[in-house]
């Protein structure tokens, strides 16, 4: 495994402990000012991303992220895994979802890569 690869492995480990811990500003640090987020039915950036972050606090929150594929060119990566979420709002059922996601990566001039785009294909367990 490669410097690049590893980055990218980072990231992705970074975004859920610090998505677990609450820690909306670590996660945002993780995106391009310009991402697009692709779920079923909708397509949304940085900001709705940021509100609905900001709605979640006081949900407990945990995920898995198994990284099955990263693959590099140049200073561009995509990266497939299988993720797993539960959230559990204070007052309310337990959700669960699970299935795949296929993030694309850009390698910033400073050598850090940050998350361009990502397709998220979650279903409710």
């Amino acid at each position: 495994m490669n410097g690049d690869e590893q980055a990218i492995r980072d990231l992705i480990h970074t975004w859920i402990a610090a998505s677990k811990a609450g820690d909306i500003e670590t996660v945002l640090g993780l995106m391009s000012d310009d991402i697009v987020f692709m779920v079923p039915g909708r397509s949304f950036g940085k900001a709705a991303f940021q509100a609905a972050s900001e709605a979640m606090k006081g949900m407990g929150f945990e995920a898995v992220s198994e990284i099955l594929e990263v693959h590099i060119t140049g200073d561009h990566a995509w990266c497939r895994t299988h993720l797993t979420v539960t959230v559990s709002p204070p007052n309310g059922n337990t959700v669960h979802r699970s299935g795949n996601t296929l993030s694309i990566l850009q390698k910033q001039a400073d050598g850090k890569w940050l998350m361009i785009r990502d397709a998220n294909m979650l279903a409710t367990e």
